[in-house]
């Protein structure tokens, strides 16, 4: 009986101490804003390790990336699948990692390790049109705004650098705290760049230009 005392009392106590941050992200025109990551840098505690079994999926299908934006902690393993009926050759030449990934048919998927924090740009080198961003971030606790601009994020008290960033080419960070068992709600906005997205042609069997 005490051990299983001892562990209902350290739950008790860990569910206690998280507390509930949410940021309401707007661009200058007051238009929410989709897609922005919102992360927790802890500044007085280590960071949890990423689980050995944690992963997430970048799909092709319909010949474009799902999802567009896509947040991990480093040492996620990201699965590629593709879901087409076309081969694809998915790729990156972004710092934290560059990658390649030759023509693989559909139906097939491929995966690699994100171990290193930053941005990664993801393409692929026959339809110029698929691109996706994964967000590599040094923390377990990070959200993305849906489309009422909102990100959520249950996190233990303690001080956080808040960092928050759009594909759009918007950054923004500040040093916040967060109390025991209490809500924390603010308000972002955003000046976002043109959106520079190459669009594909509507009505073509192959998506092209």
């Amino acid at each position: 009986m005490k051990p299983t005392l001892l562990l209902l009392l350290a739950v008790t106590v860990l569910s206690a101490r998280a507390a509930e941050y949410s940021c309401t992200i707007s661009s200058a025109k007051g238009a929410p804003v989709a897609d922005a990551v919102v992360s927790l840098v802890p500044l007085d505690a280590p960071v949890p390790p990423v689980p050995a079994d944690a992963h997430v999926e970048i799909a092709q299908q319909d010949q474009e990336f799902t999802s567009y934006v896509t947040v991990v902690q480093a040492g996620t393993k990201v699965v590629f699948p593709n879901r087409d009926s076309v081969q694809h050759h998915v790729y990156s030449l972004s710092k934290p990692k560059k990658f390649e990934l030759p023509l693989y048919n559909p139906g097939k998927a491929e995966s690699i390790v994100f171990d290193v924090a930053g941005l990664v740009t993801i393409g692929c080198n026959i339809h110029d049109w698929m691109i996706s961003h994964l967000v590599v971030v040094p923390t377990p606790w990070f959200a993305k705004s849906d489309a009422a601009g909102t990100a959520k994020i249950t996190a233990p008290a303690g001080r956080y650098r808040l960092e928050i960033w759009h594909p759009r080419g918007a950054v923004a960070a500040k040093e916040l705290t967060l109390a025991d068992s209490a809500a924390t709600k603010e308000t972002a906005v955003l000046t976002l760049k043109p959106d520079r997205r190459v669009r594909r042609s509507v009505g073509t069997k192959t998506g092209g230009y």
